[in-house]
């Protein structure tokens, strides 16, 4: 199996080599709004953020920061395929404006947004990232009654655009792309609990744009919600964490980002992508097996190309796929920047198939 992938340097806004209804999932985390780091890039954009916040408006440059994000919805809208699901991962923002300080509630403005759009709001999840900083909590200390909680959550908002996919009964790539029933139970809670990603960048100045999700949340949404060989869209791709993530799950990926420093900070990351499958795949099937060794009782079903059996029907088919090699394409000259194609070859069993 082979995948295709895409990072280009541009405006997620106008996305014109992105074909209508080409994409069938899109994995993203814009840049948060009233979150200062990004004062600077909203307002580059549009100067009126910048009088509205020198100006004590707070929720003019709300608005006008969300105005920008809206454009891109436009063109995720357009480029979703029917039935594809979009997962945009946002926090709220806390700030004081002309001496107010309040929440600012971007996950609610994203949803109106996406469900003016046509869009069908499915459950979303609720990202933990607690911290230990002894300074994480606001306000006047352990004096009430102005002392405010400390945001220690994201949320990843989950939309699809009209009736969920059909398929043709016992499609080979759907019950392939299964994943197994203990992470069944797992990945589909509504709180997940995953550790932040550290800014492994080498220049500071770029460090510091970066706000980069950890690749288990893109891995675990596309696992989730995409078959092998479907194309993920991340408009906001940053150092292409997103387009990572499809290459280990066997899917094809586009992104688009602004900041050509960040896309090019991506180039080291294809290198360690074979190594790095091959592990993943590896103690993905580790987890299996210890999950069943902690069972009383046998799974009921053998898996077909495994080893182990599973607990349900709907597993027994399940087959992982690992980057075997990477090849760099030139530039098109259409804005890309980034441009590959990864080979996959099944992960088989150590102890053979159990055929």
């Amino acid at each position: 199996m082979q995948t295709q992938h895409a990072l280009r340097v541009g405006d997620a806004a106008e996305m014109d080599a992105v074909a209508d209804g080409s994409v069938d999932l899109v994995v993203t985390s814009p840049p948060y709004p009233m979150i200062e780091m990004w004062d600077d890039l909203f307002a580059s954009r549009d100067s009126a953020v910048a009088t509205a916040l020198a100006e004590g408006d707070a929720e003019g440059a709300f608005e006008r920061m969300h105005a920008q994000l809206d454009a891109v919805w436009d063109e995720v809208v357009r480029a979703l395929a029917p039935g594809g699901i979009a997962c945009v991962n946002v926090g709220d923002a806390t700030r004081s404006v002309d001496g107010e300080f309040r929440q600012f509630p971007n996950h609610a403005r994203i949803v109106d947004a996406f469900r003016e759009r046509g869009l069908r709001s499915l459950p979303d999840v609720l990202w933990r990232k607690p911290t230990n900083r002894l300074t994480k909590f606001m306000g006047s200390g352990m004096l009430p009654p102005s002392a405010y909680v400390t945001l220690e959550h994201e949320y990843v908002l989950l939309f699809r655009k009209g009736d969920a996919r059909s398929f043709p009964a016992g499609d080979p790539a759907r019950y392939e792309s299964a994943f197994f029933w203990e992470e069944r139970n797992e990945w589909f809670s509504d709180l997940w609990e995953i550790g932040g990603e550290a800014q492994e960048l080498s220049d500071p100045a770029v460090r510091e744009r970066s706000a980069a999700f950890p690749v288990e949340l893109p891995l675990r949404l596309i696992r989730m919600y995409s078959l092998y060989d479907d194309t993920v869209l991340d408009p906001f791709a940053g150092t292409g964490t997103t387009g990572v993530a499809a290459a280990l799950a066997a899917r094809n990926s586009v992104g688009y980002e602004l900041d050509a420093e960040l896309v090019s900070a991506f180039e080291a990351r294809l290198d360690g992508l074979p190594a790095g499958s091959r592990e993943r795949a590896e103690a993905r099937l580790d987890r299996h097996r210890t999950f069943v060794d902690g069972r009383e009782e046998r799974p009921r079903y053998d898996a077909v190309h495994y080893d182990f059996p599973v607990v349900t029907k709907q597993e027994r088919r399940i087959r992982l796929y690992e980057v075997d090699s990477v090849e760099r394409d030139a530039p098109t000259g259409r804005g890309d920047r980034v441009r590959y194609r990864a080979e996959h070859v099944p992960v088989e069993d150590r102890s053979g198939p159990n055929r």
